[in-house]
């Protein structure tokens, strides 16, 4: 079989340590599934690698190819796998790294039907954010109604999630964004939308039962300030979060796992319009390092996502 195209990262660095390459295409191994990407993901953990700012918690045997959820359709099948077949409309998380390819290797437990209602860019914008959002949101306990939340990055791929299901369950929303993007978040359901770049918003709330922090660094470090005395941080962008949580504070580190259950649920939600799922930007295999870029320097409301093919 001829080469593929891949996001390559070459070396930790830049923008320019990510290059498209022609590489080996996969083979499906025992219980896995070959799947030509239609669409693929977008994610802050891209940038985060490349500039190995997490290689402690993530070390990479360079070069790798990036990407950690798509959309697509089943190519070919592996040995031991039983509920999936060529032809197949799929999407999911990876549980590791690779989506940026033509072709991907996918383990058949972690994908989930794509329905027929969803095209594969909004397909792809989902398996990450939108079942990762749910989990970081419960990992504390059930929420309860009246519960005071703030989740921190609210207008993206996983606070815009987060904000709506917080909503849905009758907790008090409180949510940082861009000023731009804060018409946004109160659409999604947040009640109290804090300008992070116009206002502190330590200076504006208090007693907060529940923290998500999307952000990590300075963020999280101001986030203590505001707990209630038996509230709980919960953090997506800080692995070191339970070495450097104060004492008498909670704090939790949260790693994703694929969940097709929880996966199909969502989308079902999505077509039948009771969330709302934002895809700000589609882009170009080519366009694709500068669009990681853009994701670190300027975040967008919702998710880009990378189309492979129409």
């Amino acid at each position: 079989m001829n080469d593929i195209r891949a996001l390559v990262l070459t070396e930790y660095g830049g923008p320019d340590s990510l290059k498209v390459s022609p590489v080996a295409p996969p083979v499906a191994g025992a219980g896995q599934v070959l799947v030509r990407v239609h669409a693929a993901g977008v994610n802050g953990l891209d940038w985060k690698l490349r500039e190995g700012y997490v290689r402690d918690a993530f070390p990479l045997q360079l070069p790798t190819i990036l990407g950690i959820e798509l959309a697509g359709v089943v190519e070919a099948v592996g040995a031991g796998v039983t509920r999936l077949r060529t032809g197949d409309r799929v999407m999911g998380p990876l549980g590791g790294l690779g989506a940026y390819a033509d072709l991907v290797a996918v383990n058949e437990a972690n994908l989930s039907p794509v329905p027929d209602a969803l095209d594969f860019v909004q397909a792809a914008a989902l398996p990450l954010a939108s079942v990762a959002a749910w989990k970081s949101l419960h990992l504390a306990g059930e929420i309860r109604s009246g519960q005071r939340i703030l989740i921190q990055g609210a207008a993206g791929g996983l606070g815009g999630f987060a904000v709506q299901y917080a909503h849905q369950a009758g907790a008090v929303v409180y949510a940082t964004a861009r000023d731009s993007h804060s018409g946004y978040v109160r659409g999604l359901g947040a009640d109290h939308v804090i300008a992070y770049d116009k206002e502190q918003f330590e200076n504006l709330v208090s007693d907060i039962d529940l923290v998500l922090d999307y952000t990590g660094g300075d963020v999280l470090s101001r986030s203590w300030a505001v707990l209630a005395e038996n509230g709980t941080i919960v953090s997506t962008a800080s692995p070191d979060i339970a070495a450097n949580t104060p004492v008498g504070r909670r704090g939790l580190w949260f790693q994703n796992t694929p969940d097709t259950a929880r996966l199909q649920a969502i989308a079902d939600d999505v077509v039948h319009g009771r969330l709302q799922s934002e895809v700000s930007a589609v882009v170009r295999l080519d366009e694709l390092a500068a669009a990681i870029e853009r994701n670190r320097t300027h975040p967008q409301r919702g998710k880009t996502v990378v189309r492979f093919s129409d």
